[in-house]
């Protein structure tokens, strides 16, 4: 499966926005106690790490077929983006939420206002151009659909995963900004933690968003309608197929899809002339859906492939 360009540049584009901005945010809580910052801090981080795990990912799904996994291993960009979204649960969300309640609990004073508005300015201005770049990327791969409905029916999830991330790192920021403001207007240290905990709700939800989202892809879905369509057309306009009954399909990997085809050949089409038939739709179907890897034929008549999804609906 080969790894689209797209895709790699938003995760490489995130892993540097994301390191110089953990960087930054570190040595600023440092030097002026703010919890928000902290937990800032652990976030920029933990989506650092979630850049490599993607990557990563991406790597080990571009393997060939092998013995032990004959169809390839695409599914490992899957696992490894469901990974993602447990690491910015327990690492991003459980910190944030720990330091934010801490702070409220025993608050700080932030010592140095400036630094900390200079190092979130800073901060946006990373973490916009990395979102930008994920959105602009996510706007080419979603056509007219709507974002939503996007990445419900996306098979790609590192692009989602990075503009989710991003989105998350600047509404986090927001919060952070709006905590240490409202702590240095009212003399309130305690709204530097009440920041920090909204930080953890926000990675707690996108986190969630993300795990909803993959485990679907880790689970098996089935490729576009269009797709099924297409691949449906190609064998019924074969001359020996009397009748395409139906497809059914499952994405390994972005651009990895295994089809069972249920046909219907002529009676008088003979063993040798649907063998050439089915080499025939192999050729073909690979040609015009070159994501598809895998096909089966199954001889089948329109009524014994209609009860069998009746069964499968049920």
């Amino acid at each position: 499966m080969a790894a689209r360009t797209g895709s790699k540049t938003v995760i490489y584009a995130a892993l540097a926005g994301n390191l110089l901005i953990a960087a930054t945010k570190f040595v600023a809580a440092f030097f002026t106690g703010s919890s928000a910052m902290l937990s800032e801090g652990v976030h920029s981080l933990v989506d650092t790490g979630n850049g490599g795990l993607l990557l990563y990912g991406m790597h080990r799904a571009a393997r060939p077929a092998d013995k032990t996994h004959p169809f390839g291993h695409g599914r490992e960009v899957y696992f490894w983006s469901f990974i993602v979204a447990l690491l910015v649960f327990a690492l991003g969300a459980g910190v944030s939420l720990y330091e934010g309640v801490l702070h409220i609990l025993e608050p700080e004073p932030i010592e140095n206002f400036t630094a900390t508005y200079v190092v979130l300015g800073l901060s946006m201005l990373f973490e916009g151009f990395s979102w930008l770049v994920a959105l602009k990327e996510f706007r080419t791969t979603k056509g007219r659909l709507g974002y939503l409905e996007a990445v419900e029916r996306s098979k790609d999830p590192s692009v989602f995963t990075v503009l989710f991330e991003d989105t998350a790192a600047l509404l986090g920021l927001f919060v952070a900004a709006s905590g240490i403001a409202a702590a240095q207007y009212f003399e309130r240290p305690e709204f530097d933690g009440v920041a920090s905990v909204g930080i953890g709700l926000i990675l707690a939800l996108t986190a969630a968003m993300l795990a909803r989202e993959t485990k679907g892809l880790l689970m098996g879905e089935a490729a576009e309608p269009a797709l099924q369509q297409t691949i449906l057309s190609i064998a019924g306009a074969d001359p020996i197929v009397r009748s395409a009954n139906g497809v059914i399909s499952v994405h390994l990997g972005p651009t990895q899809i295994i089809a069972a085809l249920s046909l219907e050949f002529e009676d008088a089409a003979t063993a040798p002339e649907i063998e050439a038939c089915v080499l025939r739709l192999e050729a073909a179907l690979r040609k015009r859906v070159p994501e598809l890897v895998t096909v089966f034929v199954k001889p089948q008549t329109p009524a014994t492939w209609r009860a069998r999804r009746a069964r499968l609906e049920d």
